[in-house]
């Protein structure tokens, strides 16, 4: 039923109401932008789908694998642009040394750069990739991860997109390899949080339910645990909203002017 909805919905946004039929995506080798070209495959036959794989100099050639696996089963078009020139060239103009979180910022912002000139290219429309617990955590690039306009995955947690692949038949090494944002040797998504996806994603929902932390800890989390998400639910707010603008009139768009399907 999920797989129905999503393929449904990625046909509705794109070929009905912008009057597209093709796609474009960055396939990393991760879990998420495989269900998402699984998905796109699907919706639009893979003649349309336009899969990027776009290496960083620290990227691990087990990502490129993994992404040449998906698009070997999908049969998809694809294409490989290495990005390291266009990180190493602004890094080169910076007056100091930039560190690890900046330049994976700066890798997120080019390969965005890349999906959306190839969707200009191929006149298709960018697809995002980013799940549920990541956007509720602040765990992305803003005006990167989270720039393309249609998302089939942002309202699933983690855990769900994981039980997603394998109805979907993403192959279990993509599956079951520990989520990373591949800039680091031995760096994973989990690592940086501090917490499980699996507790992370029960937390958030209870969270969002408007469960209290004593009812929370009822539920066997630790203090600690419910404090950290808490943290960075709160704290990465204004990530998940659109720039916020002074209003000089009553036509202020995003406040006032807004299409019906906006209320």
């Amino acid at each position: 039923m999920v797989k129905a909805w999503l393929v449904a919905f990625l046909r509705d946004e794109v070929q009905r109401r912008r009057k597209m039929d093709r796609v474009v995506l960055g396939l990393s080798g991760g879990v998420d932008s495989a269900v998402v070209a699984y998905l796109a495959a699907e919706a639009f036959g893979p003649e349309n789908v336009l899969c990027l794989r776009l290496p960083y100099r620290l990227s691990s050639k087990q990502s490129l694998d993994h992404a040449r696996l998906v698009v070997e089963a999908l049969g998809v078009q694809e294409q490989t642009l290495e990005i390291t020139s266009m990180v190493e060239g602004y890094l080169g103009a910076c007056a100091a040394p930039v560190d690890p979180v900046r330049i994976g910022n700066i890798c997120a912002r080019c390969r965005m750069i890349a999906i959306f000139d190839h969707s200009m290219a191929i006149r298709g429309l960018p697809l995002g990739t980013g799940n549920k617990t990541e956007r509720l955590l602040g765990y992305f690039t803003w005006h990167a991860d989270d720039a393309p306009p249609i998302n089939p995955l942002g309202d699933l947690y983690k855990t769900q997109v994981w039980q997603l692949a394998q109805e979907l038949g993403v192959p279990s090494e993509i599956i079951e390899k520990p989520p990373t944002a591949d800039l680091i040797e031995g760096q994973t998504d989990e690592g940086d949080f501090g917490i499980s996806y699996e507790r992370a994603d029960r937390i958030l929902e209870g969270i969002l339910r408007g469960f209290s932390s004593d009812q929370l800890a009822g539920f066997g989390f630790t203090s600690g645990e419910i404090a950290l998400v808490r943290k960075r639910l709160d704290s990465t707010h204004w990530k998940r909203r659109l720039p916020t603008v002074a209003m000089m009139s009553t036509t202020s768009i995003g406040e006032y002017y807004l299409r019906p399907v906006d209320y």
